[in-house]
């Protein structure tokens, strides 16, 4: 008995509760939490957030870990989490600005801060304190860096204090964050009187999520003006991304084409775009035409290749000079999901996926260039990681001053790393430094990290957590539900009468202004189309980024 009592409960004669204790509860608290986060009611779970509520059972019957191991798990797990996530987010974070992203972040713009708004709001109104309000406002938005960031910048005012009550209200406002969110959704489409087929059928078909996505199109030349021009001359003139995959003269059989390739009326082009820039080469170029060009191509052949050499990662595209050296045509990038086109100024990143067409000799010593060797993308790069996270705490714990704030600011351990990853994710290719993880190896390292982060949080506010609750903090949830429905309600509203945006894309962005992933799966259900995906990727990072320094810059000023 003796032996299972310090198992559980530690002994004050060794460190920290004996190491054998310590990892004894954080395993139990993060294994169960995570069984119990699988458990759906009405469709919906708690997910990894079930690790923070196991660990506060935990803590309230006693069994717990030293408070100093405890704060080093919690401070390290929220590091690799927010770093993870900075890596995967970094390369669309400024491209997410450009085109029709622009709309959607200004749409999650406005519902963050209405969100911060409204938690002001309620704290003036109540009296409640704002570390209170800020852990109900991270809980009501299911935010976790935000949990995070909030908790490190008091504790950095405070000289290492904790304040529990930010892990309480975020624990009790957690559950009604992800229902409110859903039911608000279903409640915006009552609202707004949506015509369901109508409105799919537009989301496929235009809006600002299309302008994101690349397609093909098969156009007959018919422009006088264009009639003897070769292809750079029509990009000097026409001034638009777009790739000429292949080319058919008139009674002839398809083939590869080259900047000096000359167009001529009849000629039949393949031509990869944005859905925004076809309807302009069409007009230019001359009209579309259906065409069946794998029959045509009888002799080529069209081959996704991975990027896998170290030595390509950085360069552009037109220093590869790949038409010339292999007798191949690269028609697209596709990078984390999306299609790029592939013009000659786009900088190559390890782990791309680049369309080539051509024929099969060719496409074979293309794939000897660019590597295509999954196993040499599956052994991870460590040093970006550690370094990029030496790097950001350095840059969190750098203070600057704010006019009208009190206290000086520190971008904190959830701040400094996810900014680094967040520049290193974008620009480490220009210095040839290789930022790629497999997704699962990006995944497992997010995972270890807000587990470890939540079963700390949990540990930590258990013994307050109940207390709390019995003496009214019950009312929490209710300035919960207010935090999560008003601002989502009013942007969608907005989104939809001023922005003129299509329903299925409003309700992307604001599962992705309030980095809900429930509310994203609930949203990708109700069409086939990938418009709430696209939404919820464009806006994702700037509302994580945003979310993450309300947090802090809250606490800063009133806490």
């Amino acid at each position: 008995m003796e032996f299972i009592k310090n198992l559980l409960f530690g002994s004050p004669d060794l460190w920290g509760g004996g190491v054998a204790h310590s990892v004894l509860i954080l395993s139990l608290v993060i294994a169960a939490g995570i069984f119990a986060g699988k458990f759906k009611v009405r469709g919906i779970s708690l997910g990894v957030t079930g690790i923070l509520f196991v660990g506060i059972i935990f803590s309230h019957f006693g069994m717990n870990v030293d408070s100093h191991l405890l704060h080093f798990m919690k401070e390290f797990g929220l590091i690799l989490f927010v770093y993870s996530i900075g890596l995967q987010v970094g390369p669309g974070f400024f491209s997410s600005f450009k085109q029709g992203g622009v709309t959607l972040n200004k749409l999650a713009v406005l519902t963050v801060v209405m969100g911060v708004g409204v938690t002001i709001a309620l704290h003036y109104i109540t009296g409640i304190s704002m570390t209170t309000m800020v852990g109900v406002m991270s809980g009501a938005v299911t935010n976790t860096p935000g949990l995070g960031a909030a908790q490190q910048a008091f504790s950095d005012m405070h000289a290492g204090a904790d304040a529990p009550d930010i892990a309480t209200g975020y624990a009790v406002a957690y559950p009604l964050g992800v229902i409110g969110a859903i039911a608000t959704l279903m409640l915006l489409r009552r609202i707004l009187k949506i015509d369901v087929p109508a409105e799919e059928a537009a989301a496929g078909a235009s809006g600002e999520a299309a302008d994101l996505v690349k397609q093909p199109v098969s156009i007959e030349i018919g422009n006088e003006a264009i009639n003897g021009k070769n292809l750079s001359e029509i990009h000097d003139f026409i001034r638009r991304d777009f790739v000429v995959s292949r080319i058919c003269h008139k009674g002839g059989e398809p083939e590869l084409v080259k900047a000096s390739t000359t167009l001529h009326c009849g000629d039949r082009i393949l031509v990869v775009a944005a859905p925004k820039d076809v309807e302009a080469l069409i007009a230019l170029l001359g009209h579309e035409v259906e065409a069946n060009w794998h029959i045509m191509s009888k002799n080529m052949i069209s081959r996704r290749i991975l990027i896998t050499k170290p030595e390509l990662n950085g360069k552009h595209l037109s220093d590869l000079r790949i038409r010339n050296t292999c007798g191949v045509t690269i028609t697209r990038v596709n990078r984390a999901g999306i299609d790029l086109v592939a013009a000659g100024n786009l900088q190559l990143q390890l782990g791309d996926r680049v369309t080539v067409v051509g024929p099969e000799h060719s496409v074979k010593q293309a794939e000897s260039v660019f590597g295509n060797s999954l196993k040499r993308l599956n052994h991870p790069n460590l040093i970006p990681i550690f370094l990029g996270i030496a790097l950001g705490v350095i840059l969190g714990s750098i203070s600057f001053w704010i006019p009208g704030i009190p206290q000086p600011v520190k971008l904190g351990l959830a701040g400094g790393p996810l900014i680094v990853a967040i520049l290193i994710g974008r620009w480490g290719p220009y210095y040839k430094l290789i930022t790629y993880t497999t997704m699962s190896a990006n995944l497992m390292l997010r995972e270890v990290g807000i587990s470890l982060f939540l079963a700390g949080v949990g540990l930590g506010a258990g013994s307050n957590f109940v207390p709390t609750i019995v003496s009214g903090g019950y009312v929490w949830i209710a300035y919960g539900a207010i935090i999560t429905i008003v601002p989502l309600l009013l942007c969608g509203i907005i989104g939809k009468l001023c922005y003129k945006l299509n329903y299925y894309t409003i309700i992307g962005v604001l599962s992705g202004a309030t980095t809900n992933p429930p509310a994203l799966a609930y949203s990708s259900e109700q069409t086939s189309t990938d418009a709430p995906s696209v939404g919820y990727a464009t806006v994702y990072p700037l509302a994580m980024f945003l979310r993450v320094l309300a947090a802090q810059l809250l606490i800063l000023i009133f806490g």
